[in-house]
C-alpha cells in the first residue's frame, strides 16, 4: 500500500480514504464531493461520519467503533488513526493517517505534503488518540 498525498491543505481525510481504497486523490475527492463531503468542512476532521461514508462508497468496511490507542503492537493490520488530537473552541480535532502492517513491517502512511517521507516509522513521535479498524 502506498500513501496518497493530499492535494488540498485540509484534504488529509480524503487522502487517507484514497490510500485505503488504492485510488488517486482526485478519484476519492470526486466521490467525496458527490456525497457532499469537502476537504474544507471541519467535520471531516472533527467527526468520523464523513470518512466512514466515503470509505463505504469506496468499498471499504470499517469497525463501527473507535478504539482507544494502547500500543503499536496492539493495532490491527490496517487502521485509520486519529493523531494530533486536540480541543479547539470546545470541539475535538485531529489529523487522519493510515496504519498498516504488511509482511511483518508496521508503518504509518501520512498524506501531509510537506513531509520528507510520507511513509513513517517514527512511532515515538506519532501520538495516536484512537483508531478505526479496517475490516476488509
Amino acid at each position: 500500500m502506498e500513501p496518497v498525498i493530499q492535494e488540498e491543505l485540509t484534504g488529509f481525510g480524503i487522502a487517507a480514504c484514497a490510500t485505503l481504497a488504492g485510488v488517486s486523490y482526485a478519484e476519492a475527492q470526486q466521490k467525496a464531493n458527490a456525497l457532499g463531503i469537502y476537504a474544507t468542512d471541519t467535520t471531516l476532521w472533527s467527526e468520523t461520519e464523513h470518512v466512514r461514508t466515503l470509505l463505504r462508497e469506496l468499498g471499504i468496511s470499517v469497525s463501527p467503533k473507535e478504539t482507544p490507542f494502547e500500543a503499536w503492537e496492539c493495532l490491527p493490520d490496517r487502521a485509520l488513526m486519529a493523531i494530533k488530537w486536540r480541543i479547539e473552541q470546545g470541539k475535538p480535532f485531529w489529523h487522519w493517517v493510515v496504519f498498516i502492517r504488511e509482511h511483518g513491517e508496521a508503518k504509518v502512511l501520512d498524506s501531509k505534503k510537506a513531509l520528507k517521507s510520507n511513509t513513517r516509522k517514527d512511532f515515538g513521535r506519532i501520538k495516536p488518540k484512537w483508531y478505526i479498524e479496517i475490516l476488509n
